[in-house]
């Protein structure tokens, strides 16, 4: 059987795969397997029931399965704090700030509106391990908690969710954002009731794209996937930046004055650079995935910055921050974990140190930027190919080391076997587009060629 939980939670087309039935299931599962542990039946023996956090993003079938995970956990014993519409980085600190059980967000981050999908938060308001997500699943139509009368729970606002986000985040801050002018993109999504209010509230002055949710339109041309909107607000406004955020704002992207994009490496590149001059970058050390640029890890050499790698996932660089104690953290795509702040990867956040980096120093993003020097990187997916003959197959080991001869310490090679599919993803980095190209497609056809079904 294919697993219900995929890297971030569970996903589909909602009222599809995605159904109010699973939902109730899922979340009474949860309660089944999440209230087991001593909080909750310290609650439990002190008379006081589990408490949960559900929130969801602003799209429209968050409200039918937001409906269906409240009854579930209720009917469960499980006392439901609606937080309503607010970004999945504020769910998480919600359920650590109020120490509540576990937690649901319902969301599809940066799919399109007709999916949806579904994250369970730990105590503490952290990822859950895949073994309790194979527990839960386990748990789905059975063993479900069945209490009576007063013991059933009860589903209540939670009236002040964004006020002590919106505290919490502007407490973080090392400096005023004053006199910067910063476009906003909200992805019609999650971040559109909250970030426009930190980011004023900071002192930047402020012009809003995508921030217009009518439960169809989330991630539509708009946030972190689609960006041109954004650079073209900045040309026109004249502004100094401007930042993106995704459907349930986890992400966060930029684009500079002149609307050349500034991604998640470079972000992480310029937070690492600070944090480290300022002393709170733990052991000087950042932790991102194999897929980032090699212009990141050369940035950090030349800084005296350590780089440790993790898969592909943020789920593997949290994994390795905790581990560690490590401070910084992220992806390419946007994904920045600042652990003293935050559980999980947090859009908002980020932006807001991103500027907060350009006022503290007096330089433009560009400028900030300018201390990685991007290399050209092409992707290509072989599909069709048995993925899982990549690793021991002599021929492909040889035509990797030949690109990797050939690109000595000016490029990196890197192939992936896909998780899911009959696929191989070929990545290549050269100091030229020409070069990363044509050894990509090279070692694309030794691929096709080598590991045909």
């Amino acid at each position: 059987m294919t697993r219900l939980f995929g890297t971030d939670g569970v996903r589909g087309l909602a009222n599809r795969d995605l159904t109010a039935g699973l939902a109730l299931g899922l979340a009474q599962a949860s309660a089944a397997v999440l209230t087991k542990g001593r909080r909750a039946q310290a609650r439990l023996a002190e008379g006081r029931r589990p408490v949960a956090v559900v929130a969801r993003d602003p799209r429209i079938s968050g409200e039918f399965l937001n409906a269906a995970v409240s009854a579930g956990l209720a009917s469960s014993g499980v006392d439901v704090l609606d937080a309503g519409v607010i970004p999945t980085p504020a769910a998480a600190f919600l359920i650590n700030d109020i120490g509540a059980d576990f937690g649901v967000m319902i969301s599809a981050s940066h799919n399109a509106a007709p999916d949806n999908g579904i994250k369970i938060f730990a105590y503490g308001g952290t990822k859950l391990p895949d073994d309790v997500e194979d527990r839960i699943e386990s748990y789905i139509g059975r063993d479900t908690l069945m209490p009576i009368a007063g013991d059933v729970g009860r589903i209540r606002r939670f009236a002040d969710a964004e006020d002590r986000y919106v505290v919490h985040l502007l407490g973080t801050l090392p400096h005023r954002l004053d006199g910067i002018h910063v476009v906003l993109d909200c992805a019609h999504g999650a971040a559109a009731g909250v970030s426009p209010q930190v980011f004023t509230d900071a002192g930047a002055r402020l012009t809003v794209i995508g921030a217009d949710p009518d439960g169809l339109n989330i991630n539509d041309g708009v946030g972190s996937t689609h960006l041109d909107n954004l650079a073209t607000a900045v040309l026109e406004h004249g502004a100094d930046i401007g930042i993106a955020h995704d459907g349930d704002a986890d992400r966060c992207l930029a684009v500079d004055r002149d609307g050349n994009i500034v991604d998640g490496d470079q972000i992480m590149a310029i937070l690492a650079v600070s944090m480290a001059e300022r002393g709170v970058l733990k052991d000087r050390t950042l932790v991102a995935t194999v897929m980032s640029n090699l212009g990141l890890r050369k940035a950090m050499a030349a800084n005296d910055i350590a780089m440790v790698q993790t898969k592909v996932g943020d789920r593997y660089v949290l994994e390795e921050l905790n581990a560690h104690g490590y401070s910084l953290g992220g992806e390419q795509s946007g994904h920045v974990i600042m652990t003293k702040y935050a559980t999980t990867g947090d859009g908002i956040l980020t932006g807001l140190h991103l500027v907060a980096e350009m006022a503290r120093t007096g330089k433009t993003l560009a400028e900030l930027a300018s201390v990685m020097t991007v290399y050209p990187q092409i992707l290509v997916n072989v599909r069709g190919v048995n993925h899982k003959g990549l690793d021991a197959d002599s021929g492909i080991a040889e035509a990797v080391l030949a690109a990797e001869t050939e690109l000595g310490d000016t490029g990196r090679v890197l192939l992936r076997p896909s998780g899911t599919e009959p696929m191989v993803r070929v990545m290549v980095e050269a100091a030229d587009q020409p070069t990363a190209d044509r050894l990509a497609h090279t070692l694309a056809d030794v691929v096709r060629e080598r590991l045909a079904l």
